[in-house]
């Protein structure tokens, strides 16, 4: 990741256009090779932060949830590393020994050209990568407050 991007920190987005932007600024200082971990329940924004990413990454390709097809590749529009999203949860779900996992898939994206984000990538990311950022969403917090927010809290740090 580009030195432009704090390594660690907290926000709060009180609407789902803010957890996008935060993405693109995310998506602008990623690499090829980085991994990032989303974590967070159902409903808390992953795919909403992997539209803001793909945004800052310039990569072709409308970005929806990964959960029916386990992988989607979105190539990059100028020259950059491309994205594949993952659904991390049903690639292990799916019986394959998880060190070979992505390699199982058959991608085009050669993945140390490419940036991996990992909905659910808890247990598969560890394996297949020595250093990851690790971005948990928290939706609860909010709307234990205000059962009608859509706020989300986005914490994330640099691991291994």
């Amino acid at each position: 990741m580009k030195p432009n991007f704090p390594t660690t920190g907290s926000e709060r987005f009180e609407i789902p256009e803010e957890t996008q932007a935060w993405g693109e600024s995310l998506g602008q200082a990623l690499e090829a090779g980085d991994v990032v971990i989303l974590d967070g329940p159902l409903g808390a924004g992953k795919t909403t932060l992997t539209q803001g990413i793909a945004r800052g990454m310039q990569v072709k390709g409308r970005v929806t949830s990964p959960t029916f097809v386990i992988a989607r590749e979105h190539r990059s529009l100028v020259g950059g590393p491309d994205l594949v999203h993952v659904d991390a949860y049903r690639l292990l779900d799916s019986g394959v020994d998880p060190s070979g996992a992505l390699d199982s898939l058959d991608l085009d994206s050669d993945l140390l050209d490419a940036v991996v984000i990992a909905e659910w990538g808890g247990g598969l990311v560890e394996q297949i990568a020595d250093r990851y950022l690790f971005v948990q969403l928290d939706r609860e917090t909010a709307v234990a407050e205000d059962p009608s927010s859509e706020a989300r809290i986005i914490t994330w740090e640099w691991r291994g």
